[in-house]
């Protein structure tokens, strides 16, 4: 066995690449790791959750993004692809990345659910912006909602069809038939 050299990218080199690339990439300080395809819940439930927040950003500064749109942490030189990002800070103005946003939702996948629960809480919790992180499960109908609480955070579950799901970054009230719909 040979053993290869691992060359790392600049963040230059990613965001060009990624420009030209029918796969997107994730970025970890130089490394860049091919993300999976989206089933059709996984689609559905950030559909859903992508038009309530559009419709209530609207004539806002704030401004909603999904799946495409990059979340730059600059402290971690790390680039993710988060499914939901809502920014309301209007210098956080890049074109192909944000770096301020207020509230980011994943919708759990079972080839990313451990990423996003470990790795991606972390990285998101230590940015100063981020006041909500919610993961939205795709197997059951449940979600997690971690809210910055002044130093520390909170942690909501809410796996009952009478909970109401309350997003404070955006002022947004959803119920689980909302974030489900058309969910078998």
């Amino acid at each position: 066995m040979q053993a290869r050299e691992i060359s790392r990218l600049s963040n230059e080199e990613y965001l060009q690449g990624e420009l030209e690339s029918d796969v997107r990439h994730e970025f970890y300080d130089g490394l860049v790791f091919a993300m999976a395809g989206a089933g059709e819940k996984h689609n559905i439930i950030a559909g859903n959750l992508f038009s309530a927040l559009r419709q209530k950003s609207r004539g806002t500064p704030c401004r909603t993004f999904i799946a495409d749109m990059k979340l730059y942490i600059p402290e971690l030189n790390r680039f993710y692809y988060p499914d939901i990002l809502v920014t309301c800070d209007p210098e956080d103005d890049h074109e192909y990345y944000k770096q301020s946003p207020c509230l980011i939702v994943e919708v759990l996948s079972p080839a990313t659910e451990n990423i996003d629960r470990r790795e991606k809480l972390h990285a998101y919790q230590d940015i100063p912006s981020v006041r909500e992180y919610l993961m939205v499960s795709q197997e059951a109908r449940q979600m997690e909602l971690y809210r910055r609480a002044g130093d520390h955070w909170q942690y909501f579950l809410l796996d009952d069809e009478a909970d109401v799901l309350t997003l404070e970054c955006i002022d947004l009230n959803l119920t689980m038939a909302e974030v489900y719909e058309d969910v078998s």
